[in-house]
């Protein structure tokens, strides 16, 4: 048996392959770099078309006109379904009154001057979200913030069990509420307690009753599947025939003593953007520094020789560990086949010879062993022990001298 050796001893005077650059070409980093810049290239114009599609469709948050996860045009279309007419305006004081519903989802971007119109208006129910102290004194007077009580003016919205006997929340239950927090005074009632206040406050007025809300986040297209949102939704807006939406003019200029309430966007610093862009830039050069460590593929010389003994015996003690006595057969059988092969005349057909041909030959160059027990032996059942692996392994060895030397 011979040696498998895997790289020459020092000192033998082997000639050794040259040694290679790893210093990446040019032309192989464009080749690596190609498909992640048309990526890059691609997802740009792709994020510019969407924003240039986009950009006369945009809506702000709560607007009935909105197909947008913020948006609130599926309670419109249900509310719709059920025959309730909707209309939306950029103006409130100019809507009738009469048998309808008044949303003001902005109340403190009215001036005073449009909060008494409303307030004179009557109508039949006026749905306020997160209004301020300005219009809760205007279109709400029994109603105030809980922080004047010494309460939390905020709670953050999640599933809040209704606990209170207005019918459109009794009926619905645990709905999506929380953000601004009311008391409901001596008339009102109080719905979705949180600590000191109520997200929902219901008050009667002249001519019909006020809702107060904390937030309007449950009328969003997303929240409408969860909890009773859906059903709140159209109890509070679905109870007259008419319904009238105020759209706000966000670019209005703030009412005297009325302060813009802050978002998170507003607590960045000006100028985030170029550190962001600093660290994008920071990363492409670390990514390009690390890049240039991974150079092409070159041949190393390994310091050692394995004998091909120590390399069958290695491979043996993996075998019987895991008690492989099958594969560790196989593949005596499949070794002594391709040594037999060529010297029986068999051809080799994908890689191994025609079994039925080779036992075949072997019988016939052995006129004192059948054809049976050739094959039993090449391709029979598995050794159920160690015992039998052995025996297998010296009558194949056996079979090979005798084809040698016949």
């Amino acid at each position: 048996m011979t040696d498998t050796v895997l790289a020459p001893p020092s000192g033998t005077g082997t000639p050794t392959t040259a040694p290679t650059s790893l210093a990446p070409t040019p032309r192989g980093l464009w080749r690596r770099a190609r498909w992640y810049l048309a990526f890059l290239v691609a997802l740009l114009i792709g994020a510019v078309a969407v924003t240039a599609l986009g950009r006369d469709q945009s809506y702000p948050p709560l607007d009935p006109r909105s197909y947008d996860r913020d948006g609130a045009h599926a309670v419109v279309a249900l509310l719709e379904r059920q025959g309730v007419t909707a209309e939306f305006t950029a103006d409130p004081t100019g809507s009738p009154a009469g048998p309808d519903t008044l949303v003001l989802p902005e109340p403190d971007l009215l001036s005073p001057a449009q909060l008494r119109a409303v307030a004179a208006a009557r109508h039949r129910r006026l749905v306020l979200i997160a209004p301020g102290p300005a219009a809760l004194t205007a279109l709400a007077p029994g109603i105030r913030l809980s922080d004047e009580d010494g309460g939390l003016p905020y709670a953050s919205v999640h599933s809040t069990p209704a606990d209170c006997p207005v019918i459109e929340a009794a009926r619905a239950g645990s709905a999506q509420l929380g953000g601004m927090l009311y008391t409901s005074g001596s008339r009102g009632e109080g719905c979705y307690p949180r600590g000191h206040g109520y997200a929902l406050v219901s008050s009667p007025a002249a001519g019909g009753d006020v809702i107060v809300l904390g937030t309007g986040a449950f009328l969003r297209n997303e929240q409408l599947p969860k909890d009773g949102d859906a059903s709140l939704a159209l109890g509070l807006l679905g109870s007259q025939p008419r319904l009238t939406w105020h759209l706000p003019d966000y670019s209005a200029p703030l009412p005297d003593g009325v302060r813009p309430r802050k978002t998170f966007g507003d607590y960045i610093p000006n100028g985030w953007h170029w550190a962001y862009y600093q660290l994008v830039v920071a990363a492409v050069l670390a990514a390009l520094w690390r890049g240039r460590r991974l150079g092409p593929v070159v041949s190393e010389d390994l310091p050692v020789v394995v004998r091909a003994s120590e390399t069958t015996e290695g491979r043996a003690r993996l075998y019987r560990r895991a008690k492989a006595r099958g594969r560790a057969a196989e593949a005596l059988r499949r070794a002594a086949g391709h040594r037999l092969a060529p010297a029986l005349g068999v051809p080799l057909q994908a890689g191994a010879p025609d079994p039925d041909a080779l036992c075949a030959a072997a019988a016939a160059r052995l006129p004192d062993r059948p054809v049976g027990d050739v094959r039993a032996l090449l391709y029979g059942p598995p050794p159920t022990d160690d015992t039998a692996l052995l025996r297998l392994a010296d009558d194949l060895d056996t079979l090979e001298r005798q084809v040698r030397n016949p």
